[in-house]
């Protein structure tokens, strides 16, 4: 159609609007959120994602729309509308993804192609392991995300990489193995970037306090995980035990680093 014909089709179907979308329309809040279109028959024709969504969902029912073609298509069909409130943006996208998967809207383009975001998983092995997966088996560990936001990802993997080294080994490790002495170190020990427990340099406990400390950072808890260095590296010195008390000091820094380069307010 001319652009003028379409722009009169548009200005009827606001003016045959029904009342619960008038109503809908005045209650909506000026907060991040996730908001769901319907059709008559009660089916999820569209679902967008707002950081504001009073002027987000208002924007559909104004007179000029900025893509009118799509949007008279889809307003036409709007009998209804849900929204979902959120904490934050961040959140509001993860929310409009799930929500897409789930009802596969007929007017969503992006995000219908089964995208997930990634996670990081630490898994349940003998010698735990923390790398990135957009597969969620808990079968296999604890699953921590999904983040949105790939580079804050992978500084968390990259800081819990140097301060606490976990294997980046593929190896079925058992403790039956460590004592028959089938594995041998690998590159990554050489490089100093793992205490290589497969061949008993690092031992189980001291592994597992390190993983125990690397799923503290992945909830956030930064700044407990220091009080507990600061602890051990002040321990360490009174023992006079300075090799240990400079990795747990390293340890401390690095982590102070992080801590301040992702803080705003909030320590966790």
């Amino acid at each position: 159609r001319p652009k003028e014909e379409q722009l009169l089709h548009f200005f009827a179907i606001i003016n045959n609007m029904n009342q619960t979308i008038k109503a809908k329309l005045e209650l909506l809040p000026d907060s991040p959120g996730c908001y769901l279109h319907k059709d008559k028959n009660g089916t999820v024709i569209y679902v967008g994602k707002a950081k504001n969504l009073k002027n987000r969902v208002r924007s559909y029912f104004r007179a000029q729309p900025k893509e009118a073609v799509k949007t008279i298509a889809l307003v036409g069909h709007i009998a209804d509308f849900d929204y979902i409130l959120t904490d934050t943006e961040t959140e509001a996208l993860i929310l409009e993804c799930n929500l897409i998967k789930k009802h596969r809207p007929k007017y969503n383009i992006s995000l219908k192609d089964g995208k997930t975001y990634p996670s990081i998983c630490v898994t349940n092995e003998y010698f735990p392991r923390i790398f990135k997966t957009r597969t969620i088996n808990k079968r296999y560990g604890t699953f921590y995300g999904p983040y949105s936001h790939i580079g804050s990802m992978y500084a968390i993997l990259d800081i819990i990489k140097k301060v606490y080294k976990p294997r980046t080994c593929r190896f079925p490790i058992t403790k039956v193995g460590i004592e028959q002495g089938k594995y041998k170190p690998c590159l990554e020990y050489h490089l100093h970037n793992c205490g290589a427990p497969c061949i008993g340099k690092q031992s189980y406990e001291d592994y597992q306090e390190s993983i125990k400390q690397a799923r503290e950072v992945l909830k956030g808890n930064t700044r407990e995980v220091q009080k507990i260095l600061r602890k051990e590296m002040e321990k360490y010195a009174e023992e006079l035990r300075f090799e240990e008390a400079e990795i747990c000091k390293q340890r401390y820094l690095a982590l102070d680093n992080f801590a301040a380069k992702s803080e705003i307010v909030s320590h966790t």
